[in-house]
């Protein structure tokens, strides 16, 4: 395998050292396949909501494995899937399912594309909407730019059509739609950043952002791949009463196996084949395996009442975390949302935009990482990368955290 891993982030590249290769999990923890266990703050990067090998969550596996795991056909499960996403997701009234959170914003903008016959989009510097060509774009300087291929293999004239506007910034982007909107088939955002360190944005940016899109006739596409069915029943959409046109989700509907999904309108869904000229397929999306895990997994989230304990979790967590990182001798502040965590090592405020994200930041964060990973704690691999609390985690794996952090910030060498 290229560098050893099946996604980049996995390889350790930006903290140097080895990749973990890991045997299993359980609850709030994992096992390499050198017999040592850390507490997992990782989470298979967000799915893992109710932790790892929730039995609800592989029972349900075994029974839709033993029934048959994929049809190419219509099934029970997806449909049953399909009706309770619909229903908790604000402004929602059709969905269909993929295998991955690329596929879903892909194909999210390919139906904003045709039912709007308008051919541009709109993406923020700082916001991941994966691996697709034209969203692999990077900001420059000026009003806006248009996109630049950050990956090699993309061609320029796919990402020509994707503009890159910075976060938090009314005025640019007002300014852009009220003069190009009516060629903007669509503007796409994770309403809560967390692929580019944890850019929590000001209510009046994302209010300016709906209106201006309404007003363009531009429709406004939200990226709930991470915060869908993690900070909300309804995704963030609900958290910050919002709704968008359109909304793509991944990781949490799928409990741990590969999925993905949009939707949103009627009216803008009905262009997909075989209703309209848009056309989609996929042969495992939908499949019964992945339907049965995000059931079973939806089913523990509300039988719980799991968002009120996550957002508790989230503020233990805080409260222990805050002090630590306020004694640090260079910068450093805690970044929280619900259940999603972030070190700002940098000073002043927490960046609510890439262009305010301090190189240096991931200088310190890399002697810290180690630290943490000789005393059994494993965070991200990445300054950029969020921490996700799952309904595993307890008081005690909070505490291993703290202690470990405070170890750590006595004990690497880390510039001020």
């Amino acid at each position: 395998m290229p560098g050893g891993v099946s996604s980049p982030v996995r390889a350790f590249r930006a903290v140097g050292g080895t990749p973990l290769v890991i045997r299993r999990g359980s609850g709030a923890e994992v096992e390499d396949v050198d017999g040592r266990t850390y507490t997992d703050f990782v989470g298979s990067w967000g799915p893992l909501i109710l932790g790892h090998a929730h039995p609800d969550v592989l029972r349900a596996i075994a029974d839709a494995a033993a029934r048959g795991s994929t049809f190419g056909a219509p099934g029970e499960m997806e449909i049953e899937l399909a009706e309770r996403i619909v229903a908790a997701y604000p402004g929602m009234e059709q969905l269909r399912f993929v295998s991955s959170g690329t596929e879903a914003t892909m194909s999210a903008i390919r139906v904003a594309r045709g039912a709007t016959g308008r051919d541009r989009i709109v993406k923020f510097s700082g916001c991941y909407h994966g691996h697709a060509d034209h969203l692999l774009v990077a900001a420059g300087s000026g009003l806006v730019t248009f996109g630049q291929p950050s990956s090699a293999g993309v061609p320029a004239a796919f990402a020509g059509e994707t503009i890159v506007l910075p976060l938090d910034d009314e005025e640019r982007l007002t300014e852009l739609l009220r003069r190009d909107g009516d060629r903007i088939a669509a503007v796409i955002i994770e309403p809560v950043p967390a692929n580019n360190g944890l850019l929590l944005q000001r209510p009046e940016f994302l209010a300016t952002l709906r209106r201006e899109t309404e007003r363009a006739g531009t429709l406004l596409i939200f990226d709930e791949v991470i915060s869908g069915f993690r900070l909300a029943r309804g995704g963030a959409a609900e958290l910050l009463g919002i709704t968008p046109d359109l909304a793509t989700f991944g990781k949490v509907i799928g409990g741990g196996l590969p999925v993905g999904a949009f939707g949103g309108r009627r009216d803008i869904m009905r262009h997909l084949a075989p209703q309209g000229p848009v056309y989609q397929a996929g042969t495992l999306s939908g499949n019964a395996v992945a339907m049965a895990a995000g059931l079973a997994t939806l089913d523990v989230l509300e039988r719980g009442n799991a968002w009120r304990q996550l957002e508790m979790s989230g503020r233990a967590l805080a409260a222990l975390l805050e002090p630590v990182l306020a004694a640090a001798p260079f910068p450093a502040t805690l970044v929280r949302i619900g259940s999603l965590f972030w070190m700002s090592l940098q000073a002043g405020a927490a960046p609510r935009s890439a262009e305010a994200i301090d190189p240096n930041a991931a200088v310190r964060y890399r002697p810290l990482f180690h630290s943490l990973l000789d005393q059994g704690v494993l965070l991200a691999p990445s300054a950029y990368e969020v921490g996700f609390v799952s309904m595993a985690h307890q008081a005690r794996h909070f505490e291993q955290l703290r202690d470990a952090l405070t170890i750590a910030i006595g004990a690497a060498a880390i510039p001020a």
